[in-house]
């Protein structure tokens, strides 16, 4: 079983971009905190076609990143203890990519969450850490987080377990997803096999699909903030 290190919630303000929100800065709680169906109470997404939603309810980053980040140069100090870096929900020490797999249910305080997805990092990432380059790093590095879906409602606390209750995807770790999407991103088999998953959000097997169809790669710049 895993601990839950630290758990946050935020609330949507003006960020970086003229009429942009975003609650990516959210702050470490103390007490218990329930967990709905749409997130964390107290917790806001403000685009909820990108950051919110049943399939992205909740969001987990993990610790030993935050220790990956720091040895390469990127000042973790000023979000630690109080502030989430990655906007995440949960932070874990002991659980990365490769060792969660899509539809992983975990028992978290109180609460069943499932894995839908790993994130896709956007160019608030940039502004955050005031790097222009930030949200490709995430990208390539694999240090993405992901995120969760609420099956039963409940309360987490900060030092809770956490514990995998069903693995329904064995084949299917968080690690060779963003392979997928970001390393060998024409592999056919590979695109097909992970459009045919039963749960997979709409919004990925859309895009599975499309690589299939067409023969390429949709244009990234745009969510880098590079365009």
């Amino acid at each position: 079983m895993i601990a839950i290190e630290a758990v946050f919630a935020g609330k949507a303000v003006p960020y970086a971009r003229e009429g942009t929100f975003s609650a990516i800065d959210k702050r470490r709680l103390d007490g218990p905190v329930e967990i709905r169906a749409t997130g964390l109470a107290g917790d806001e997404q403000a685009d909820r076609r990108n950051h919110g939603g049943l399939d992205k309810a909740v969001h987990h980053y993990p610790a030993e990143h935050y220790d990956a980040w720091a040895g390469e140069g990127i000042d973790m100090s000023v979000f630690l203890p109080q502030r989430a870096a990655f906007g995440e929900n949960l932070r874990t020490r002991g659980l990365v990519e490769a060792d969660v797999c899509i539809d992983d249910v975990f028992r978290v305080g109180t609460a069943l969450l499932q894995v839908s997805q790993a994130r896709q990092p956007c160019w608030k990432l940039n502004h955050r850490f005031d790097r222009k380059d930030m949200a490709r790093r995430v990208q390539q590095s694999g240090r993405t987080g992901w995120y969760y879906r609420v099956l039963e409602p409940g309360l987490v606390t900060p030092g809770d377990r956490m514990e995998l209750v069903e693995r329904q995807q064995p084949r299917w770790p968080l690690s060779r997803v963003l392979h997928v999407l970001y390393v060998d991103v024409l592999d056919r088999e590979a695109l097909a096999e992970l459009a045919r998953l039963p749960r997979l959000p709409a919004s990925w097997k859309a895009l599975a699909t499309r690589r299939l169809e067409r023969g390429e790669v949709e244009d990234w710049s745009r969510r880098l903030g590079e365009g």
